[in-house]
Protein backbone atom coordinates (compact mmCIF):
# COMPACT_ATOMS: atom_id res chain seq x y z
CA UNK A 1 0.00 0.00 0.00
CA UNK A 2 1.22 3.48 -0.84
CA UNK A 3 2.36 5.74 1.58
CA UNK A 4 -0.67 7.42 3.82
CA UNK A 5 -1.94 10.97 2.66
CA UNK A 6 -1.73 13.32 4.94
CA UNK A 7 -2.85 16.60 4.64
CA UNK A 8 -0.94 18.27 7.85
CA UNK A 9 -1.03 22.21 7.92
CA UNK A 10 -3.35 22.30 5.50
CA UNK A 11 -6.96 24.06 5.62
CA UNK A 12 -10.33 22.46 3.88
CA UNK A 13 -13.01 23.90 3.98
CA UNK A 14 -16.49 21.66 3.48
CA UNK A 15 -20.03 23.14 3.46
CA UNK A 16 -22.80 21.32 3.74
CA UNK A 17 -20.77 19.18 6.34
CA UNK A 18 -23.44 18.89 9.21
CA UNK A 19 -24.08 15.43 8.05
CA UNK A 20 -23.77 12.55 5.16
CA UNK A 21 -21.22 13.29 2.52
CA UNK A 22 -19.85 16.71 4.03
CA UNK A 23 -19.77 15.16 7.86
CA UNK A 24 -18.02 12.46 5.96
CA UNK A 25 -15.18 14.32 4.68
CA UNK A 26 -14.97 16.87 7.22
CA UNK A 27 -13.66 13.49 9.63
CA UNK A 28 -11.85 12.68 7.59
CA UNK A 29 -9.63 15.44 6.69
CA UNK A 30 -9.68 16.25 10.18
CA UNK A 31 -8.57 13.13 11.04
CA UNK A 32 -5.31 13.11 8.28
CA UNK A 33 -4.03 16.03 9.95
CA UNK A 34 -5.90 19.17 8.72
CA UNK A 35 -7.97 22.11 9.41
CA UNK A 36 -11.64 22.49 9.16
CA UNK A 37 -14.05 24.57 8.79
CA UNK A 38 -17.12 22.75 8.93
CA UNK A 39 -19.92 24.90 7.69
CA UNK A 40 -24.02 23.87 7.50
CA UNK A 41 -26.13 26.37 7.71
CA UNK A 42 -28.84 23.55 9.69
CA UNK A 43 -31.40 23.51 7.56
CA UNK A 44 -33.37 20.49 6.28
CA UNK A 45 -32.79 18.87 2.80
CA UNK A 46 -35.27 21.02 1.07
CA UNK A 47 -33.60 24.42 2.00
CA UNK A 48 -36.31 25.49 5.17
CA UNK A 49 -34.89 26.33 8.06
CA UNK A 50 -31.63 26.84 9.89
CA UNK A 51 -29.57 25.43 13.19
CA UNK A 52 -25.99 25.51 14.54
CA UNK A 53 -26.75 22.16 15.51
CA UNK A 54 -25.36 20.02 12.69
CA UNK A 55 -21.94 21.75 12.58
CA UNK A 56 -21.44 21.80 16.04
CA UNK A 57 -21.42 18.19 16.51
CA UNK A 58 -19.15 17.65 13.79
CA UNK A 59 -16.48 20.10 15.11
CA UNK A 60 -17.14 18.44 18.64
CA UNK A 61 -16.45 14.93 17.01
CA UNK A 62 -13.31 16.36 15.44
CA UNK A 63 -11.43 18.20 18.50
CA UNK A 64 -12.95 14.77 20.24
CA UNK A 65 -10.77 12.63 18.33
CA UNK A 66 -7.84 15.21 18.45
CA UNK A 67 -8.15 17.23 15.21
CA UNK A 68 -8.61 21.13 14.30
CA UNK A 69 -11.80 22.55 13.24
CA UNK A 70 -14.15 25.69 13.64
CA UNK A 71 -17.94 25.57 12.46
CA UNK A 72 -19.56 28.38 10.37
CA UNK A 73 -23.29 28.78 10.20
CA UNK A 74 -23.21 30.93 6.88
CA UNK A 75 -25.07 30.43 4.01
CA UNK A 76 -22.99 28.78 1.02
CA UNK A 77 -24.83 32.79 -0.73
CA UNK A 78 -22.15 34.14 1.99
CA UNK A 79 -18.97 32.64 1.20
CA UNK A 80 -16.83 35.30 1.67
CA UNK A 81 -17.63 35.34 5.26
CA UNK A 82 -17.02 30.62 5.19
CA UNK A 83 -13.42 31.38 3.78
CA UNK A 84 -13.05 34.84 6.23
CA UNK A 85 -13.97 32.18 8.96
CA UNK A 86 -10.93 29.96 7.68
CA UNK A 87 -8.77 33.13 7.92
CA UNK A 88 -9.21 33.95 11.39
CA UNK A 89 -9.34 31.00 12.76
CA UNK A 90 -6.16 28.72 11.26
CA UNK A 91 -4.30 31.62 9.04
CA UNK A 92 -5.38 30.05 5.53
CA UNK A 93 -7.30 28.09 2.85
CA UNK A 94 -5.89 25.68 0.80
CA UNK A 95 -9.31 23.10 -0.15
CA UNK A 96 -12.42 24.16 -0.97
CA UNK A 97 -15.20 21.29 -0.82
CA UNK A 98 -18.77 22.37 -2.66
CA UNK A 99 -20.97 20.04 -0.66
CA UNK A 100 -23.82 22.30 0.37
CA UNK A 101 -27.09 21.31 -1.54
CA UNK A 102 -31.04 21.05 -1.14
CA UNK A 103 -33.56 19.59 -3.77
CA UNK A 104 -37.56 20.97 -4.59
CA UNK A 105 -38.21 17.98 -6.58
CA UNK A 106 -41.42 18.37 -8.66
CA UNK A 107 -42.53 17.78 -12.70
CA UNK A 108 -41.58 20.41 -15.08
CA UNK A 109 -44.87 21.65 -15.74
CA UNK A 110 -45.84 22.63 -11.73
CA UNK A 111 -41.93 23.69 -11.20
CA UNK A 112 -42.35 27.26 -10.32
CA UNK A 113 -39.71 30.13 -10.64
CA UNK A 114 -39.13 29.69 -6.95
CA UNK A 115 -38.31 26.22 -7.44
CA UNK A 116 -35.86 26.62 -10.56
CA UNK A 117 -34.24 29.28 -8.64
CA UNK A 118 -33.87 27.85 -5.15
CA UNK A 119 -31.46 24.96 -6.37
CA UNK A 120 -29.68 27.13 -8.74
CA UNK A 121 -28.83 30.16 -5.67
CA UNK A 122 -27.27 27.19 -3.46
CA UNK A 123 -25.78 24.42 -5.50
CA UNK A 124 -24.32 26.83 -8.27
CA UNK A 125 -24.23 30.74 -7.06
CA UNK A 126 -23.23 29.26 -3.59
CA UNK A 127 -20.48 27.22 -4.95
CA UNK A 128 -19.33 30.05 -7.18
CA UNK A 129 -19.37 32.40 -3.92
CA UNK A 130 -17.27 30.36 -1.76
CA UNK A 131 -14.92 29.63 -5.11
CA UNK A 132 -14.69 32.69 -6.06
CA UNK A 133 -14.06 34.14 -2.51
CA UNK A 134 -11.02 31.81 -1.86
CA UNK A 135 -9.40 31.82 -5.19
CA UNK A 136 -6.90 35.04 -4.67
CA UNK A 137 -6.00 33.03 -1.38
CA UNK A 138 -4.93 29.98 -3.87
CA UNK A 139 -3.44 31.71 -6.90
CA UNK A 140 -1.39 33.58 -4.17
CA UNK A 141 0.13 30.78 -2.31
CA UNK A 142 0.36 29.11 -5.65
CA UNK A 143 -1.60 25.95 -3.97
CA UNK A 144 -5.75 24.96 -4.13
CA UNK A 145 -7.61 22.03 -4.45
CA UNK A 146 -11.43 22.37 -5.12
CA UNK A 147 -13.81 19.63 -5.30
CA UNK A 148 -17.52 20.38 -6.37
CA UNK A 149 -20.39 18.04 -6.48
CA UNK A 150 -22.64 17.37 -9.54
CA UNK A 151 -24.95 14.31 -9.56
CA UNK A 152 -26.15 11.63 -12.06
CA UNK A 153 -29.28 13.71 -12.24
CA UNK A 154 -26.89 16.39 -13.78
CA UNK A 155 -24.81 14.26 -16.22
CA UNK A 156 -27.98 11.95 -17.32
CA UNK A 157 -30.78 14.10 -16.23
CA UNK A 158 -33.84 12.29 -14.09
CA UNK A 159 -37.50 12.47 -14.28
CA UNK A 160 -39.16 15.44 -11.91
CA UNK A 161 -35.35 17.15 -11.18
CA UNK A 162 -34.83 19.76 -14.22
CA UNK A 163 -34.20 21.93 -12.09
CA UNK A 164 -31.45 19.96 -9.79
CA UNK A 165 -30.20 18.29 -13.18
CA UNK A 166 -29.35 21.59 -14.85
CA UNK A 167 -27.69 23.15 -11.52
CA UNK A 168 -25.70 20.06 -11.40
CA UNK A 169 -24.38 19.87 -14.24
CA UNK A 170 -23.54 23.69 -14.80
CA UNK A 171 -20.77 22.68 -12.12
CA UNK A 172 -19.45 20.21 -14.80
CA UNK A 173 -18.80 23.24 -17.00
CA UNK A 174 -17.72 25.32 -13.93
CA UNK A 175 -15.11 22.66 -13.35
CA UNK A 176 -13.49 22.45 -16.17
CA UNK A 177 -13.15 26.00 -16.76
CA UNK A 178 -11.26 26.65 -13.52
CA UNK A 179 -9.40 23.67 -13.91
CA UNK A 180 -7.79 25.80 -17.27
CA UNK A 181 -7.72 28.97 -15.46
CA UNK A 182 -5.91 27.65 -12.19
CA UNK A 183 -3.46 25.21 -14.04
CA UNK A 184 -0.52 27.79 -14.09
CA UNK A 185 -0.95 28.97 -10.46
CA UNK A 186 -1.48 24.32 -9.05
CA UNK A 187 -5.15 25.37 -8.54
CA UNK A 188 -6.77 22.17 -9.56
CA UNK A 189 -10.19 21.88 -9.89
CA UNK A 190 -12.45 18.14 -10.19
CA UNK A 191 -15.95 17.01 -9.54
CA UNK A 192 -17.68 13.91 -8.45
CA UNK A 193 -20.98 12.56 -9.03
CA UNK A 194 -21.52 10.88 -5.48
CA UNK A 195 -24.27 8.08 -4.87
CA UNK A 196 -24.19 8.07 -0.80
CA UNK A 197 -26.86 8.33 1.96
CA UNK A 198 -27.61 12.11 3.05
CA UNK A 199 -30.40 13.97 3.94
CA UNK A 200 -31.13 14.13 0.34
CA UNK A 201 -30.51 10.35 -0.89
CA UNK A 202 -33.05 9.29 2.02
CA UNK A 203 -36.10 10.40 0.28
CA UNK A 204 -35.67 8.77 -2.54
CA UNK A 205 -33.93 5.57 -2.10
CA UNK A 206 -35.22 2.13 0.03
CA UNK A 207 -33.31 1.26 3.86
CA UNK A 208 -32.03 -1.60 2.52
CA UNK A 209 -30.06 0.53 -0.45
CA UNK A 210 -29.09 3.04 1.53
CA UNK A 211 -27.03 0.71 4.06
CA UNK A 212 -24.83 -0.32 1.20
CA UNK A 213 -24.09 3.79 0.15
CA UNK A 214 -21.92 4.83 2.82
CA UNK A 215 -20.61 8.27 2.58
CA UNK A 216 -17.39 7.06 3.97
CA UNK A 217 -17.02 5.41 0.86
CA UNK A 218 -16.81 8.06 -1.66
CA UNK A 219 -14.62 10.91 0.35
CA UNK A 220 -11.44 8.36 0.05
CA UNK A 221 -11.67 10.19 -3.66
CA UNK A 222 -12.25 13.57 -2.39
CA UNK A 223 -8.66 13.48 -0.28
CA UNK A 224 -7.18 11.75 -2.92
CA UNK A 225 -8.01 14.32 -5.22
CA UNK A 226 -7.20 17.35 -2.68
CA UNK A 227 -3.86 16.03 -2.04
CA UNK A 228 -1.14 18.28 -3.04
CA UNK A 229 0.67 15.15 -5.19
CA UNK A 230 -2.17 14.52 -7.14
CA UNK A 231 -2.11 16.10 -10.58
CA UNK A 232 -5.68 14.91 -11.72
CA UNK A 233 -7.28 18.14 -13.39
CA UNK A 234 -10.53 19.32 -14.63
CA UNK A 235 -11.97 15.63 -14.51
CA UNK A 236 -15.39 13.82 -13.71
CA UNK A 237 -15.78 10.68 -11.61
CA UNK A 238 -18.68 8.91 -10.57
CA UNK A 239 -18.15 6.81 -6.74
CA UNK A 240 -20.46 5.40 -4.71
CA UNK A 241 -20.20 1.74 -2.86
CA UNK A 242 -16.61 1.33 -3.17
CA UNK A 243 -16.85 2.20 -7.17
CA UNK A 244 -14.85 5.15 -8.51
CA UNK A 245 -14.98 5.62 -12.42
CA UNK A 246 -14.09 8.48 -14.33
CA UNK A 247 -16.00 9.85 -17.41
CA UNK A 248 -15.34 11.30 -20.62
CA UNK A 249 -17.29 12.67 -23.82
CA UNK A 250 -17.90 10.69 -26.28
CA UNK A 251 -18.70 11.46 -30.39
CA UNK A 252 -19.22 9.72 -33.26
CA UNK A 253 -17.18 9.99 -36.56
CA UNK A 254 -20.40 11.75 -37.96
CA UNK A 255 -20.95 12.92 -41.85
CA UNK A 256 -19.65 16.36 -43.78
CA UNK A 257 -20.96 18.11 -46.08
CA UNK A 258 -20.09 20.31 -48.69
CA UNK A 259 -19.74 24.15 -47.20
CA UNK A 260 -20.68 25.56 -50.21
CA UNK A 261 -23.92 24.10 -50.88
CA UNK A 262 -27.22 24.31 -49.22
CA UNK A 263 -27.60 21.82 -46.11
CA UNK A 264 -31.21 20.48 -46.60
CA UNK A 265 -32.85 18.09 -43.70
CA UNK A 266 -33.43 15.19 -46.36
CA UNK A 267 -29.79 14.87 -46.09
CA UNK A 268 -29.49 14.73 -42.75
CA UNK A 269 -31.75 12.19 -42.94
CA UNK A 270 -29.79 10.29 -45.71
CA UNK A 271 -26.83 9.98 -43.22
CA UNK A 272 -28.46 9.76 -40.08
CA UNK A 273 -27.42 6.36 -39.76
CA UNK A 274 -23.34 7.63 -40.47
CA UNK A 275 -24.01 10.66 -38.01
CA UNK A 276 -25.55 8.39 -35.26
CA UNK A 277 -22.27 4.79 -35.46
CA UNK A 278 -20.54 4.93 -32.54
CA UNK A 279 -19.32 1.34 -33.87
CA UNK A 280 -17.87 2.29 -37.10
CA UNK A 281 -14.32 3.03 -35.54
CA UNK A 282 -14.37 6.09 -36.00
CA UNK A 283 -15.76 7.44 -32.54
CA UNK A 284 -13.64 9.81 -30.65
CA UNK A 285 -13.33 11.44 -27.04
CA UNK A 286 -13.25 15.09 -27.78
CA UNK A 287 -11.37 16.73 -24.20
CA UNK A 288 -11.06 20.19 -24.99
CA UNK A 289 -12.70 23.25 -27.11
CA UNK A 290 -10.23 22.81 -29.73
CA UNK A 291 -10.79 19.09 -29.99
CA UNK A 292 -14.39 19.61 -29.95
CA UNK A 293 -13.73 22.21 -33.28
CA UNK A 294 -11.66 19.21 -34.77
CA UNK A 295 -14.27 17.89 -37.02
CA UNK A 296 -15.82 20.89 -37.73
CA UNK A 297 -12.41 22.50 -38.73
CA UNK A 298 -11.54 19.41 -41.28
CA UNK A 299 -14.61 19.90 -43.06
CA UNK A 300 -13.88 23.45 -43.99
CA UNK A 301 -11.82 21.87 -47.40
CA UNK A 302 -15.21 20.15 -47.78
CA UNK A 303 -16.71 21.58 -50.91
CA UNK A 304 -18.41 20.61 -54.29
CA UNK A 305 -16.00 22.03 -56.34
CA UNK A 306 -13.71 19.16 -54.91
CA UNK A 307 -14.15 15.85 -56.61
CA UNK A 308 -16.97 14.05 -54.41
CA UNK A 309 -15.71 10.73 -54.59
CA UNK A 310 -17.89 8.64 -56.96
CA UNK A 311 -14.72 7.95 -59.85
CA UNK A 312 -12.38 7.70 -57.17
CA UNK A 313 -10.73 4.57 -55.65
CA UNK A 314 -12.13 4.18 -52.10
CA UNK A 315 -8.93 4.77 -49.71
CA UNK A 316 -10.48 4.78 -46.27
CA UNK A 317 -11.86 1.21 -45.03
CA UNK A 318 -14.84 0.97 -43.02
CA UNK A 319 -12.82 0.36 -39.90
CA UNK A 320 -10.65 3.17 -40.69
CA UNK A 321 -7.65 1.81 -42.50
CA UNK A 322 -5.92 3.83 -45.21
CA UNK A 323 -5.26 1.86 -48.75
CA UNK A 324 -2.14 3.86 -49.27
CA UNK A 325 -1.56 2.49 -53.19
CA UNK A 326 -5.70 3.95 -54.31
CA UNK A 327 -4.12 7.28 -51.94
CA UNK A 328 -1.25 7.42 -54.62
CA UNK A 329 -3.60 6.82 -57.64
CA UNK A 330 -5.63 9.83 -57.22
CA UNK A 331 -5.76 13.01 -58.58
CA UNK A 332 -6.08 16.45 -57.43
CA UNK A 333 -7.03 19.92 -59.20
CA UNK A 334 -4.01 21.90 -60.03
CA UNK A 335 -3.48 25.24 -58.73
CA UNK A 336 -2.30 28.41 -60.97
CA UNK A 337 0.47 30.82 -59.25
CA UNK A 338 1.14 34.33 -61.45
CA UNK A 339 4.23 36.32 -60.15
CA UNK A 340 6.29 39.25 -61.59
CA UNK A 341 9.68 40.83 -60.96
CA UNK A 342 7.78 43.03 -57.82
CA UNK A 343 7.09 39.61 -56.10
CA UNK A 344 11.04 38.30 -56.92
CA UNK A 345 12.64 41.38 -55.59
CA UNK A 346 10.29 41.14 -52.15
CA UNK A 347 10.88 37.30 -51.74
CA UNK A 348 14.54 38.22 -52.49
CA UNK A 349 14.60 41.01 -50.08
CA UNK A 350 12.46 39.32 -47.34
CA UNK A 351 15.19 36.23 -46.90
CA UNK A 352 18.23 38.90 -46.31
CA UNK A 353 19.26 39.95 -49.75
CA UNK A 354 20.76 43.62 -49.64
CA UNK A 355 20.40 46.65 -51.78
CA UNK A 356 23.72 45.81 -52.71
CA UNK A 357 23.11 42.43 -54.20
CA UNK A 358 21.58 43.65 -57.47
CA UNK A 359 21.01 40.76 -59.23
CA UNK A 360 18.14 39.47 -56.58
CA UNK A 361 17.11 43.21 -55.98
CA UNK A 362 16.94 45.20 -59.18
CA UNK A 363 14.83 43.58 -62.32
CA UNK A 364 17.28 45.33 -65.02
CA UNK A 365 20.33 43.36 -64.14
CA UNK A 366 21.40 41.16 -66.29
CA UNK A 367 22.01 37.93 -63.79
CA UNK A 368 18.41 38.86 -61.91
CA UNK A 369 17.26 35.74 -60.49
CA UNK A 370 14.82 34.04 -58.06
CA UNK A 371 17.01 32.42 -55.41
CA UNK A 372 16.05 28.75 -55.77
CA UNK A 373 13.97 28.16 -53.04
CA UNK A 374 11.21 30.49 -54.07
CA UNK A 375 10.51 27.50 -55.55
CA UNK A 376 8.05 26.46 -52.26
CA UNK A 377 5.83 29.64 -53.11
CA UNK A 378 3.51 28.21 -55.84
CA UNK A 379 3.28 24.73 -54.33
CA UNK A 380 1.96 26.17 -51.17
CA UNK A 381 -1.62 27.23 -53.07
CA UNK A 382 -1.69 23.22 -54.74
CA UNK A 383 -1.61 22.20 -51.20
CA UNK A 384 -5.25 23.58 -50.66
CA UNK A 385 -6.95 21.00 -53.01
CA UNK A 386 -5.80 18.02 -51.26
CA UNK A 387 -8.39 16.59 -49.44
CA UNK A 388 -6.73 15.21 -46.56
CA UNK A 389 -10.27 14.15 -44.52
CA UNK A 390 -10.48 11.40 -47.87
CA UNK A 391 -7.20 9.75 -47.54
CA UNK A 392 -6.63 9.89 -43.79
CA UNK A 393 -9.10 9.03 -41.13
CA UNK A 394 -10.47 11.79 -38.46
CA UNK A 395 -8.11 13.93 -39.73
CA UNK A 396 -7.82 17.92 -37.95
CA UNK A 397 -5.21 20.02 -39.52
CA UNK A 398 -4.43 21.30 -36.00
CA UNK A 399 -2.72 18.17 -35.19
CA UNK A 400 -0.44 18.49 -38.36
CA UNK A 401 3.43 19.28 -38.25
CA UNK A 402 5.35 20.21 -40.83
CA UNK A 403 8.28 17.82 -40.24
CA UNK A 404 10.60 18.09 -43.75
CA UNK A 405 10.60 20.14 -46.97
CA UNK A 406 12.21 18.89 -50.05
CA UNK A 407 12.39 20.69 -53.18
CA UNK A 408 14.09 19.92 -56.81
CA UNK A 409 15.16 22.69 -59.23
CA UNK A 410 14.46 21.29 -62.85
CA UNK A 411 14.84 24.64 -64.16
CA UNK A 412 15.87 28.33 -63.45
CA UNK A 413 12.53 30.45 -62.72
CA UNK A 414 11.63 33.01 -65.08
CA UNK A 415 12.03 36.63 -63.66
CA UNK A 416 7.66 36.77 -64.50
CA UNK A 417 5.77 33.75 -65.15
CA UNK A 418 2.46 32.59 -64.86
CA UNK A 419 3.09 28.41 -63.54
CA UNK A 420 0.43 25.79 -62.73
CA UNK A 421 1.24 23.51 -59.43
CA UNK A 422 -0.43 19.42 -59.45
CA UNK A 423 -0.37 18.01 -56.14
CA UNK A 424 0.33 13.98 -55.69
CA UNK A 425 0.31 11.68 -52.68
CA UNK A 426 3.87 10.50 -52.87
CA UNK A 427 3.50 8.20 -49.73
CA UNK A 428 1.61 7.53 -46.01
CA UNK A 429 2.96 5.64 -43.02
CA UNK A 430 1.30 4.27 -40.45
CA UNK A 431 3.09 5.56 -37.26
CA UNK A 432 0.96 4.18 -34.70
CA UNK A 433 -0.71 7.70 -33.38
CA UNK A 434 -0.12 9.45 -35.99
CA UNK A 435 1.20 8.89 -39.57
CA UNK A 436 3.89 10.68 -41.69
CA UNK A 437 2.15 11.75 -45.04
CA UNK A 438 4.22 13.51 -47.97
CA UNK A 439 2.55 15.11 -50.59
CA UNK A 440 4.10 16.22 -54.12
CA UNK A 441 3.67 18.95 -55.90
CA UNK A 442 4.93 19.20 -59.87
CA UNK A 443 5.08 22.67 -60.99
CA UNK A 444 5.44 24.07 -64.78
CA UNK A 445 5.39 26.70 -66.49
CA UNK A 446 2.65 27.82 -69.53
CA UNK A 447 4.31 25.73 -71.95
CA UNK A 448 4.00 22.33 -69.69
CA UNK A 449 7.91 22.30 -68.79
CA UNK A 450 8.82 20.76 -65.31
CA UNK A 451 10.14 23.91 -63.35
CA UNK A 452 10.72 22.42 -59.75
CA UNK A 453 8.95 19.34 -57.72
CA UNK A 454 8.42 19.79 -53.87
CA UNK A 455 7.60 17.17 -51.50
CA UNK A 456 6.03 17.98 -47.82
CA UNK A 457 6.30 15.57 -45.27
CA UNK A 458 4.17 15.71 -42.45
CA UNK A 459 3.85 14.26 -39.24
CA UNK A 460 -0.49 14.63 -38.48
CA UNK A 461 -1.62 12.59 -35.22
Amino acid sequence: MADTLRFDGRVVVVTGAGGGLGKSHALFFGSRGASVVVNDLGGSHTGEGASSRAADLVVDEIRAAGGKAVANYDSVLDGDKIIETAMKAFGRVDIVINNAGILKDVSFARMTDQQWDAIFSVHVDGAYKVTKAAWPIFRKQKFGRIINTTSAAGIYGNFGQANYSAAKLALVGFTRTLALEGKKDNIHSNVIAPMAASRMTETVLPPDMLASLKPEMVTPLVAYLCHEETTENGSLFEVGAGYVGKLRWERTGGHGFPIDQTLLPEQISEKWDKITDFEDGRATHPDSTTESMESIISNFENTSKADTGATRPKVISEDGKVDVEAAKSLTFPSESFSYTERDVILYNLGIGAKRTDLHLVYENSEAFTAVPTFGVIPSFAAMNGVPFGEILPSFNPMMLLHGEQYLEIIRPFPANARLTSTPYVVDILDKGKGCVATIGVKTTDEEGNDICINEFTMFIR
